[in-house]
């Protein structure tokens, strides 16, 4: 069972339903390749070995009753360390919580448990889900290639799914935080709309720009976790009270008959060939497939790229209001000037990013009554280097590249679905977007599941992950 890392998480359980691997099996495995493999990766921030052994134990008792949860039954995944555990520090990639055990779980751990999940432990982030690791903190290693950029801030999410630490995970999305590490991961996930998922118990960055979500090795896989994890909250008042669907259910009808928009001009606006190539690469595979492609005009989005900061920094500010300046001290830099940029907006500068953000949800929104899906890239520029993003505050054209294909539609809500698609030269992994109309994740998962049906990228792995040895 050399492999048993490498498998899909449906494919595990449903070895684990027919009783071909026991769920402790399993955990001990990942256990084993955590210890292994994790001193050199930094993906973990907290592993719940005990615990994690405890409820293998528990979920293989219910399975031999005949007791079956669902498809999440006897899965080890992890979860981003912004997601309160009961009991355990939640950090979230600071200093300022590095003490902090909340007394209950968030409701997407919650139901991540009753789904039948075993939570391996907490996963490695950015400072309070920014763009930059705390100074103090090491930063998880991309185990395709320890010199290029892991995507934040979902960091340790994307490095430990990839490297076959755990079989998914969640991340959190605010300017491209799930699609970034997935597409710098060979990735798939799913930042739903807006309200799907709740937050209660998930530290904010933004709170009307955060999106929890799922990351994973397949389409499936991350339905699945959607699946688990959707739907209203009364503990959390913006989680939509829209119905979730059954997203595995008619995840296999394929795309034959959709319409899926593509703007070949903002497609290619300080894009690098390589991204290029992956996107025209997934459009005729989508073709192929049976999908209309038809061309689209999709808003100008350098305006919202420049709204994003001020309107998250605000946020930011407020979120943070009962520790800094108090604490400035154990805030790293970057966080802390996103804080002071926050203080610094006025409420007439607020009131037109408002403004602006309503009229190009409507915009996006009304691109959907021509076309089902979108096709776009995930970041202007495939599998950056360290070196590179290392000069990222230093290069307005750098950072307006990254974010132009993410963050407009963290502004507008709408569901985002990340594959990947190809490699560069170096053998780095690169990925492409669809994006559907609010509520469209069945949709994208019906799509993405035709289109990884046809294709094999996800089901290529990292070398590093193989190779590494701990430090």
């Amino acid at each position: 069972m050399s492999d048993l890392h490498e498998m899909e998480l449906l494919e595990l359980t449903h070895r684990i339903r027919a009783r071909e691997i026991s769920p402790v099996e399993a955990v001990r495995a990942q256990l084993a390749r955590i210890r292994a493999l994790d001193g050199a990766l930094h993906s973990y921030a907290l592993v719940l070995e005990e615990e994690a052994l405890a409820a293998a134990r528990e979920a293989e008792a219910e399975i031999q009753r005949g007791h079956w949860r669902g498809p999440l039954h006897g899965a080890p995944i992890a979860v981003k360390d912004l997601c309160w555990l009961a009991g355990h520090p939640t950090a979230a990639g600071t200093l300022i919580h590095r003490d902090f055990r909340p007394a209950e779980d968030a409701t997407v751990v919650r139901r991540l448990r009753e789904a039948g999940a075993i939570l391996l432990g907490k996963l490695e982030m950015t400072e309070g889900a920014y763009s930059a690791h705390h100074p103090a903190i090491t930063a998880p290693v991309n185990p395709w290639n320890a010199a290029y950029w892991t995507g934040a801030s979902s960091s340790g999410s994307g490095v430990a799914t990839a490297a076959g630490l755990c079989y998914g995970a969640l991340g959190s999305d605010t300017g491209g935080s799930i699609r970034f590490p997935c597409a710098a991961n060979g990735l798939t996930g799913i930042k739903g709309s807006w309200g799907r998922v709740s937050r209660h118990g998930v530290f904010d960055l933004a709170p009307s720009l955060d999106h929890v979500g799922p990351m994973a090795r397949s389409v499936a896989d991350a339905a699945a976790l959607l699946g688990a994890i959707a739907g209203a909250d009364p503990l959390d008042p913006t989680a939509a009270h829209q119905p979730v669907p059954d997203y595995l259910g008619g995840i296999g009808a394929g795309v034959a008959g959709l319409r899926i928009g593509v703007d070949p001009l903002w497609n290619s606006a300080g894009t690098d060939a390589e991204t290029q190539r992956v996107v025209a690469a997934a459009a005729a595979q989508f073709a192929d497939l049976g999908a209309t492609l038809k061309e689209i005009r999709f808003p100008d989005t350098a305006q919202s790229v420049l709204d994003w900061f001020p309107l998250c920094a605000v946020e930011v500010a407020a979120a943070h209001a009962a520790t800094w300046p108090a604490r400035r001290g154990e805030y790293g830099p970057i966080l802390s000037s996103l804080i002071e940029g926050g203080h610094a907006v006025t409420a007439f500068e607020l009131h037109a990013i408002h403004l602006r953000r309503l009229a190009l949800t409507a915009r996006v929104s009304a691109l959907f009554a021509g076309v089902d899906l979108l096709l776009v890239p995930v970041q202007g520029f495939a599998a950056p280097s360290l070196a590179r993003m290392g000069q990222l505050g230093e290069d307005p054209a750098l950072m307006q590249s990254l974010l132009q294909y993410t963050c407009p539609f963290d502004m507008t809500g709408h569901p985002a679905l990340t594959l990947p698609g190809g490699t560069t030269a170096e053998g780095m992994p690169v990925g492409f977007q669809i994006i559907g109309a609010h509520w469209a994740e069945a949709l994208l998962a019906r799509a993405g599941a035709a289109y990884q049906a046809a294709t094999t990228w996800h089901r290529r792995h990292p070398r590093l992950a193989r190779e590494v040895a701990p430090a």
